[in-house]
């Protein structure tokens, strides 16, 4: 017991440190995570799979508050891939439950309004259920005229699509003559991505748990520009801590403004930390 609370005491001064020293220097704009390790985390305590997604959505929760307090504009979170559409019936069921279930807490949620959070769902809601498309549709209708932060929630989301998605657009465009040959530009493109707030179009921290390297197709055109940091850590969604946050802040502390002839594309970029 003794142990525990002195431990506890020492992770308390070792976080305020780091905050301390995060606060000083220069912030992330837009912060992505791909949310991985809930299922691995479920069956390590010998649990459903479905439990460690629940557990991961209050992890969320918290991250989310994070970086209202530290004051960072923009929050992506990776909560369902095209390819999880994929897995079994009764765990999409789980899943789409747990989905439906959280984004009715965030209608009314008073966090999100005391902070005028604008909360978009990004993603081929097609795919989903008539009930978490529905929810969608009001939470991005509450919140359409908050702009001092962002939320972003991917669901049914793939990369790969999303870029068709907005090719397939300016096609159209194109074809009515709303849209000229000349006139295609990156700006162009990114109107046509599932959204287009400002402080979407570019990730500046990109944030994946679970000890994967890799980025499972996750806004593929908003890291490719040279400037993007990557950050692994080994740990599970679920046990991820504001510690954790704040070391992949200082991260990209380290390796913000080098610029492309200092940093790699993220294309080919090699974590700049892994940590356990």
């Amino acid at each position: 017991m003794l142990k525990r609370f002195i431990l506890r005491f020492i992770y308390r001064i070792y976080e305020w440190k780091l905050e301390k020293e995060v606060r000083s220097g220069q912030m992330p704009g837009h912060v992505a995570i791909i949310m991985d390790g809930n299922r691995r985390y479920a069956r390590k305590l010998g649990m459903p799979g479905y439990i460690g997604h629940w557990i991961g959505s209050k992890t969320a929760e918290k991250v989310l508050l994070w970086c209202l307090e530290l004051k960072i504009p923009t929050l992506t979170v990776y909560a369902l891939s095209t390819e999880n559409l994929n897995r079994k019936e009764e765990e999409k069921s789980h899943l789409f439950k747990l989905i439906e279930e959280k984004l009715r807490e965030l209608v009314e949620d008073e966090t999100i309004h005391r902070n005028r959070v604008r909360v978009k769902i990004i993603g081929d809601l097609s795919k989903l259920t008539p009930e978490i498309r529905n929810i969608a549709e009001e939470i991005e209708r509450t919140t359409r005229n908050y702009s001092e932060y962002a939320l972003n929630i991917a669901i049914g989301y793939g990369g790969r699509q999303e870029i068709l998605h907005a090719v397939k657009k300016i096609a159209e465009e194109f074809s009515r003559g709303r849209v000229k040959k000349d006139e295609v530009t990156p700006e162009i493109v990114e109107k046509y991505l599932y959204t287009s707030t400002p402080n979407y179009s570019k990730v500046d921290l990109l944030i994946r748990t679970g000890g994967e390297q890799r980025l499972s197709n996750f806004l593929p055109w908003q890291t490719n520009g040279g400037e993007s940091v990557v950050y692994f850590c080994d740990i599970y969604w679920p046990e991820f801590r504001k510690i954790d946050l704040l070391r992949a802040i200082r991260a990209y502390q380290k390796h913000a403004g080098k610029g492309d002839a200092e940093y790699q594309s993220i294309s080919t970029i090699k974590p700049v930390e892994v940590v356990g």
